[in-house]
């Protein structure tokens, strides 16, 4: 095959000629600093996104006997990074040799977090909300993670109006939500149904009634289920209740509290065939398997360049066990959800909790798990990245 030769061009060969010097030249008269360090884009990610977070706990009170508040300062910067009223927080502590965390919903503002003050509420139920509701006080410090979750309103997704119900300490995502409306952070329209046994039971009553002064997008209905109260509605938070005060048919709703609670408010919404998107609830903690006899194996655990062998039960999640161990293990929403804690299994059978296997189908093909939903079967090794 032949191949036509063409001439070189004239004006092309003194293009080229003259290419060198003048991109010296160029460089030449160019500043003599240094290239920045840090960009303004790489600044902004780092204060929404922090990652981990060193906290300080700066205040704390009893809302009802069982329900304490707790407000935090950020001691490794000067605020907390801004998020969407309805998303959590997990707070991270030693107790004893363990190194445990738990997810808390934030019941602050977005615009509180930027004046540095993130506030929990903790029902004393559990390990770790026992230790925070009775022992924890002034001038403790943890390390708590970023904002996370998508328990929050979405303006694509949700419509305007939003009906959320509440069950005992589930209120804490609602107040967050209430104040960021009340604050012009959000434009929906929003009622509140918050049930439970007792008016004593009440955590942020009078809170609540403040901020339905200030935004008239705001009504709140309290529910009691075991008393009769003035301004109470008396039972359970059942459909036709919720029909005497909105429409349930083109509203969003969002469920936060017990599980029982869950069951029942979706039992109530069943003839009105919603669409999926149209109901959204809070996902709680894994917990333990209801077992008479619970297996005991070894899981062994490769973090970066250590190799740990420590004991796991059947009834207990992964994550669980080396919590236990006080290993750093990274996790977040403790429900199968966020992925945050995602792990490489190497051997051994498990069993990954009902209704909770959030994994993407690749993660199953190549055999990656979620510790914080996965119960052993047998003696199990895994990879886990190291929390921080």
């Amino acid at each position: 095959m032949k191949f036509k030769k063409l001439p070189f061009g004239f004006m092309d060969m003194l293009r080229f000629k003259k290419m060198v010097p003048a991109r010296r030249q160029m460089l030449a008269q160019g500043e003599n600093k240094p290239l920045p360090q840090e960009y303004r884009t790489n600044i902004l990610a780092k204060k929404l996104h922090p990652g981990y977070m060193q906290v300080e706990l700066t205040a704390a009170r009893f809302l009802t006997d069982t329900i304490r508040e707790l407000t935090f300062k950020r001691v490794d910067a000067d605020a907390f990074p801004f998020f969407r009223a309805g998303q959590y927080v997990s707070i991270q502590m030693k107790i004893g040799d363990s190194l445990v965390s738990r997810p808390y919903s934030i019941v602050s503002t977005p615009k509180q977090a930027l004046e540095n003050r993130l506030v929990l509420a903790v029902e004393n139920a559990g390990f770790v909300s026992g230790y925070l509701n009775e022992q924890v006080k002034i001038g403790d410090r943890f390390v708590m993670t970023e904002p996370s979750g998508e328990f929050h309103y979405e303006t694509l997704r949700d419509s305007r109006n939003i009906i959320c119900i509440a069950g005992g300490s589930g209120i804490t995502p609602f107040l967050s939500m209430a104040g960021s409306l009340a604050d012009g952070d959000e434009s929906y329209s929003m009622i509140l149904f918050y049930g439970a046994r007792t008016a004593a039971q009440l955590a942020y009553k009078a809170e609540l009634e403040a901020l339905r002064a200030r935004c008239k997008d705001l009504n709140v209905v309290y529910v009691l289920s075991d008393e009769e109260q003035p301004g109470c509605e008396k039972g359970f938070i059942s459909a036709e209740l919720m029909k005497k005060y909105t429409d349930l048919t083109n509203s969003t709703f969002f469920l936060c509290g017990p599980q029982v609670m869950y069951d029942f408010v979706e039992k109530e919404l069943a003839p009105l065939h919603l669409p999926q998107k149209a109901v959204h609830h809070d996902e709680a903690c894994c917990g333990e398997l209801a077992m008479e006899q619970a297996g005991h194996f070894n899981l062994t655990v490769h973090m970066r360049d250590e190799v740990y062998v420590i004991p796991a039960k059947a009834n207990e999640t992964l994550l669980i066990a080396m919590e236990r161990a006080g290993l750093n293990a990274p996790n977040k929403c403790r429900a199968g959800v966020c992925g945050f804690c995602h792990s490489k299994w190497l051997s051994g059978s498990y069993r990954v909790a009902e209704d909770r296997d959030g994994r993407r189908e690749a993660d199953r093909k190549f055999g990656f798990i979620h510790p914080c939903v996965t119960y052993p079967l047998e003696d199990m090794e895994i990879d886990v990245p190291v929390a921080y």
